[in-house]
């Protein structure tokens, strides 16, 4: 199968039920910004890591979710302490359509998604922090449906976020679902854990790919410009917020974004004032946690004030993803 598993968590059977909560427009049960959505219904573990608020169906292939930001992350920290990062734009488009899925395509308890792309592009000047944390309105259009006998067997989805009125985002993803049974058969002895994961290996310097923490490095040096291992901490709380049988498609979004930092720091003094403006992604299989991952990545020809990245991975001598990440300095 060509795809790779970015969620993967068990869900309950139950389906919130709709109403609105003081006199509100129903939004299953949840008011916007007064509470967040099941933490199952979006594939997390920690109550913390869930963005979405609520969500309302206003026609088979159209949808309305709330979300909030919160003002500081722990992972998604904010680039050059000023705007919020990009990559939890990702998560957020990640998180819709896990709710949807599960809440109003009825994708039942124990089924896998199989994420096949993912694009994410964002409006810098309404990125930036302010004094309480962003409330989003997210505008989610179904532009694929697919169903089978045994039910929604997957889609492809656009999303629109806004905050006060004015677009912060916008987003394309494509999943399809399986049973168990199929997973099962797919991932096989995978599934069993009987091979050792690889040893941690040592990151390249934090403020390189515009990190702070050691612990947030998703790369390792290899000793070549432009080449690294990818580095899988499976005791990261963010990246792996849940045990899984393979690395999170998240890692790899994130590997592509420390690549491309990293490769533009050699002709930018400023890397953690760079910030991706727009990220395509294409997963071809399984990135497995027992074999070491190459990254590589290389510098494109660009437009005016903005540089443009060439990420990819490989595993075993196989194409893992490809990623195209467009960046600018915060201030351009």
């Amino acid at each position: 199968m060509s795809t790779v598993d970015m969620f993967r968590y068990a869900i309950p059977t139950h389906r919130p039920s709709s109403g609105g909560v003081n006199g509100s427009p129903a939004l299953s049960g949840y008011g916007p910004l007064t509470s967040t959505v099941p933490k199952e219904l979006v594939h997390r573990a920690a109550v913390a890591e869930v963005l979405l608020t609520g969500w309302e169906r206003h026609e088979d292939t159209r949808f309305a979710v709330t979300a909030q930001w919160p003002r500081g992350h722990s992972f998604f920290t904010p680039v050059n302490g000023t705007h919020y990062d990009p990559m939890m734009v990702a998560e957020t488009i990640r998180q819709v359509g896990s709710l949807l899925a599960h809440a109003e395509f009825d994708v039942p308890a124990g089924h896998q998604f199989l994420m096949h792309d993912l694009e994410v592009a964002v409006q810098p000047q309404h990125l930036g922090l302010e004094g309480v944390p962003a409330a989003l309105d997210i505008e989610v259009t179904y532009t694929e449906v697919k169903q089978r006998r045994q039910g929604h067997a997957g889609a492809r989805y656009e999303v629109v976020i806004r905050r006060d009125g004015h677009v912060v985002a916008t987003g394309t993803a494509a999943y399809t679902c399986v049973s168990p049974d199929v997973y099962r058969r797919v991932r096989g002895s995978r599934l069993s854990g009987g091979r050792p994961a690889l040893r941690l290996c040592a990151p390249v310097s934090p403020q390189s790919v515009g990190r702070m923490s050691p612990t947030d490095v998703v790369l390792s040096p290899l000793g070549e410009a432009g080449t690294w291992q990818l580095r899988v901490d499976t005791r990261h709380p963010i990246l792996f917020d849940h045990p899984v049988d393979h690395i999170p498609g998240m890692v790899l979004v994130e590997a592509a974004r420390q690549a491309t930092i990293a490769v533009l720091s050699r002709t930018s003094p400023d890397t953690y004032g760079l910030l991706p403006t727009r990220v395509t992604a294409r997963f071809q299989r399984y990135a497995e946690l027992d074999s070491p991952c190459t990254i590589e990545a290389h510098e494109l020809p660009a437009g005016p004030g903005q540089s443009l990245v060439l990420v990819s991975g490989r595993q075993d001598g196989q194409p893992l993803f490809d990623a195209t990440v467009t960046a600018r300095g915060v201030h351009v």
